[in-house]
């Protein structure tokens, strides 16, 4: 099987704008969370969110473009030029019949939909926007990405939930592991803080309501009620090793190993325990072939819900044994919120560069403990320390489960 690298990586998250923004915030621990400006929350009993601040679109496309794009296209375009930048791709004049792309999102174009249900309703369905249908699917992010870039290998969009993103990245990564491309840029995005998506969650009860930023989104908190909505995208090149190392590449770090399966319990609460996010995190350790003890950091998918943090927590335990005790294993959800099908790749980035920089991210505004989530957090503050490989976890309403193992790049 061939060996699969981390080559780029672009991203816009509520905590900044770029790899270097995003990175620089985790490790000061910034909140991106903030009252929602999106729309009026007089009457809503959800009013924060992690929306992204301060970006300028027409940087990286030009207005007539941007027109024709929802926010979740914006924002996975804007992090595949970033990484192909970061890739040194753009100049490189090569058949690209093997490059391609996996880019998901858990619910599209959303926004879109609603703007254009509204004027349906107004000036009669047959006058909703020519552009309504290819800004709203959830696959057109990864269309205009191949596009953009000239992508003729395989370009596909994952929708799996929360693990849209992981999944994207762990079948890019099979696709190239096992010889069908040399390249692909895997990731997800999601622009989805939006009345009825809100709407639609609070409904659902599965977010939090807090008024006060440092108690909404606080993962394995006890007084964790929910999560809170994010917005984004990630993207990450991953590209077989010879194929990168006979063109210079720089290279980030190593994908190892991935699986994924399902609960089948309950479309949106977790297994009892998380006994199949267990198998699912046994499964990426063999894959990767790597034992527990050389895990050394797990980025969770740390919700800020009851059920996950408690079932992720149970699931470490399982799988790692004794070894549970000594990694760490943090949410940086506390400070992004809940990217829904983008949050796996933003996690993965966060991941990789945990590795890079033997820096472990903190989950903060962390006060008090649970008994039921009694594992090394990084509360509060991230520190320094050796990590040698790294797991990160996504959960997805429908049962889904993903991990991803990545480790230090060695020749």
């Amino acid at each position: 099987m061939r060996r699969v690298v981390v080559t780029g990586m672009g991203m816009v998250t509520p905590i900044g704008n770029t790899v270097e923004e995003n990175w620089a915030a985790v490790k000061a621990g910034k909140c991106g969370i903030a009252p929602i400006t999106y729309y009026d929350t007089a009457d809503r009993q959800v009013t924060l969110a992690g929306e992204v601040k301060d970006l300028d679109v027409e940087l990286y496309m030009k207005k007539k473009e941007v027109r024709k794009m929802d926010g979740y296209t914006k924002f996975a375009m804007i992090s595949a030029i970033q990484a192909f930048e970061d890739a040194g791709l753009s100049e490189i004049k090569e058949d690209r019949s093997r490059w391609g792309v996996c880019m998901a999102s858990g619910i599209g174009g959303i926004s879109t939909i609603e703007t254009e249900q509204v004027r349906g309703m107004e000036k009669g369905f047959d006058r909703v926007s020519p552009h309504f249908i290819p800004m709203a699917i959830s696959n057109m992010a990864a269309g205009n990405i191949a596009i953009r870039f000239g992508l003729h290998g395989s370009c596909t969009a994952v929708v799996t939930a929360c693990a849209s993103a992981a999944n994207a990245i762990g079948e890019a990564f099979r696709h190239i592991r096992d010889g069908y491309g040399d390249l692909m840029l895997a990731g997800g995005a999601e622009s989805s803080i939006t009345p009825l998506s809100i709407g639609g969650f609070t409904s659902l009860q599965a977010l939090s309501t807090a008024s006060e930023v440092s108690r909404a989104s606080i993962p394995f908190d006890k007084e964790r009620s929910g999560f809170v909505m994010g917005e984004g995208a990630g993207a990450l090149i991953l590209e077989e090793y010879e194929h990168a190392k006979a063109r210079g590449a720089h290279i980030y770090g190593e994908l190892v190993g991935y699986a994924t399966n399902c609960d089948a319990h309950h479309v949106t609460a977790p297994a009892p325990n998380g006994e199949y996010s267990a198998v699912c995190m046994q499964l990426a350790l063999a894959d990767a072939g790597l034992q527990p003890e050389d895990i050394d950091y797990i980025n969770a998918h740390g919700t800020s819900t009851h059920l996950n943090d408690m079932g992720e927590t149970a699931a470490v335990k399982t799988v790692f044994g004794d070894h549970a005790r000594k990694l760490a294993m943090s949410s940086t959800k506390s400070m992004t919120g809940h990217l829904l099908g983008a949050s796996a790749a933003v996690e993965a980035i966060y991941t990789v560069k945990a590795i890079q920089d033997d820096f472990l991210p903190a989950t903060i505004n962390y006060q008090v403990p649970d008994e039921d989530c009694d594992l090394d957090i990084v509360p509060n503050e991230g520190r320094n320390c050796v990590v040698r490989a790294a797991m990160s976890n996504s959960l997805g309403f429908g049962g889904h489960n993903a991990s991803l193992v990545f480790k230090k790049f060695a020749e």
